[in-house]
């Protein structure tokens, strides 16, 4: 990331170098006395310069951070989806998954019983990048029957 910050500062230094002189030159009628403004001009257009470049490199670490932070967290989410995807107490469960900064994992959906949700929270907690686990699971209600009528 230092490369590209600094091969972007190295590529809008040369190009003001170039044309800083072309701004800087002053008509031939110009009085002497205008030549040291010359200076300052310059001066300024460096400075501008390397103010854009330190904002440009401020900007690409940022993108780059939040970046980073999302690949982090579609990383815990998938290994979050695995574990609970492929546990057969979990067969008839649909458990949504949502990783936020720092691993904060909420877990919502149905599941069947309450040995099934005690099963997802402990393996969602026991998941590596997982620092926090909000429970929003709820238990399928029991199917109700009715006694069937007798002729």
């Amino acid at each position: 990331m230092k490369w590209i910050s600094q091969g972007l500062a190295g590529s809008l230094l040369g190009i003001a170098l170039l044309v800083a002189p072309c701004v800087a030159q002053e008509p031939k009628d110009a009085p002497k006395e205008a030549e040291p403004k010359s200076g300052g001009t310059f001066d300024n257009a460096v400075k501008s310069i390397r103010r854009g470049a330190q904002e440009a490199e401020d900007a690409l670490k940022e993108q780059y951070a939040k970046a980073r932070t999302a690949v982090h967290n579609m990383g815990v989410s998938a290994r979050v989806y695995g574990r609970l995807h492929w546990d057969k107490a979990l067969n008839d469960s649909k458990v949504d998954i949502e990783v936020t900064e720092n691993g904060h994992t909420t877990l919502t959906g149905v599941v069947a019983d309450g040995k099934a949700k005690a099963k997802a929270v402990e393996l969602t907690r026991d998941t590596v990048g997982v620092t926090q686990v909000v429970d929003r699971l709820t238990i399928t209600p029991p199917p109700t029957t009715t006694p069937a009528e007798k002729p």
